[in-house]
């Protein structure tokens, strides 16, 4: 029997705990964008994690900089990155502050504002499509630099927050290598996914990017 969804908003204290805690917990949560359109819901059925300091593959890792200062701040806040020139894509700030962790939120399930998340992903073949992967997933949801550090457990009207939705059961979870990662960072297992969820993104291993010569 599949539980109710809960449209709860989740507390501070849920991201103030140990990265490798939060992130299988957050399966099955519920991320909503609002926008001047109307509301987009995702359920998230694949995160990462990345544990700053500990964590070579983290944005964090070498300390704090411009760039990742959101992620040095108080657990519940969102952390958007750019990259290789086109991307956004999405974190979520977990641990104490002044302790550099976050959630990649790679991919989700839209539940509500399909209409408009088809809009934003124009080469989506299928609904299952708009949000699988942590890019595809930010465009689906039109979230940008702009966006970068709200607090997704603030109250009252915020462009994004996270509901309580319903967890996802252990034996329904798989954790395995971060996709793109490269060097030591590489080795972590802490992808973790809703098994056999069509939404879910396939698994690719770093590849270098060869130098223009």
């Amino acid at each position: 029997m599949i539980a109710t969804p809960d449209r709860t908003p989740l507390p501070r204290k849920f991201f103030d705990r140990p990265v490798l805690e939060v992130a299988p917990d957050l399966l099955g949560r519920i991320l909503v964008r609002s926008t001047p359109d109307g509301p987009i819901a995702l359920r998230l059925t694949e995160v990462e994690a990345y544990d700053g300091p500990n964590d070579p593959g983290s944005h964090a890792y070498r300390g704090r900089t411009a760039r990742n200062d959101v992620m040095f701040g108080a657990p519940g806040h969102v952390y958007v990155y750019f990259t290789y020139g086109m991307w956004f894509c999405m974190n979520l700030v977990c641990g104490p502050e002044g302790r550099a962790s976050a959630v990649l939120l790679r991919a989700g399930e839209i539940i509500e504002g399909a209409e408009l998340a088809r809009t934003r992903r124009l080469a989506a073949r299928n609904d299952k499509e708009l949000a699988k992967g942590p890019a595809r997933l930010a465009t689906a949801l039109d979230v940008d630099r702009a966006l970068n550090g709200t607090d997704a457990c603030a109250a009252g009207d915020t462009p994004l927050r996270i509901l309580t939705g319903a967890s996802v059961p252990s034996d329904q979870v798989r954790n395995g290598p971060r996709t793109g990662v490269s060097g030591d960072g590489g080795v972590h297992p802490w992808r973790y996914w809703v098994a056999n969820d069509p939404t879910v993104s396939p698994y690719r291993a770093h590849v270098p990017r060869r130098r223009q010569s």
